[in-house]
């Protein structure tokens, strides 16, 4: 089943560490992540999921439903992978964490939109709609040093020269978890 879809973008907490806001700061505006779970036979399996919200808790959330083979795969091993992308911006992401579920109404009265009646026909009540929360234990991140173009040609320069190219930035960031 595909992952709600909705028409408002995430809602971004203040973060009480650095590392949080920045990671906080890089995801903003990328809409959609990649959910990595382990499935049964120990082998990675990847679907989309919309990010809801940015707690300032350091978790990261999701509507998603009950039935989803997803959640016997997180019973098994809640250990995680999010990736972001936003190509535009050249800022790439890759997020370790441990993923619950929870049923918790206030989060779902508020980040609830008409559109996710799509997935979930009876609306806010559907019994099949629940709440995944991913704590972040930390975070990778790349960002580019300049346009695609500039960061393909100084690749393929630094693999023709013993001269280092800055082909961006990267990082680690600390969660919570």
């Amino acid at each position: 089943m595909p992952e709600p879809h909705g028409a408002h973008f995430m809602k971004n907490e203040p973060h009480p560490s650095a590392d949080l806001t920045k990671l906080g700061e890089l995801i903003e505006g990328v809409e959609v992540a990649m959910l990595t779970t382990h499935a049964a036979d120990g082998s990675l399996v990847s679907r989309p999921l919309q990010t809801l919200q940015f707690e300032a808790s350091g978790d990261l959330v999701f509507f998603t439903a009950a039935d989803s083979r997803k959640l016997d795969e997180l019973a098994a091993n809640p250990d995680v992978n999010l990736a972001y992308a936003n190509p535009h911006k050249q800022i790439y992401v890759s997020v370790r964490g441990t993923a619950r579920t929870d049923r918790d109404r206030a989060t779902i009265d508020a980040l609830w939109s008409p559109v996710q009646k799509v997935f979930f026909p009876q609306g806010k009540d559907d019994p099949n709609l629940v709440v995944l929360r991913v704590r972040v234990r930390d975070a990778a991140y790349w960002e580019s040093a300049g346009n695609f173009i500039a960061r393909a040609l100084d690749f393929a320069a630094g693999m023709l020269s013993h001269d280092p190219r800055d082909l961006g930035k990267s990082g680690k960031l600390a969660g919570n978890g």
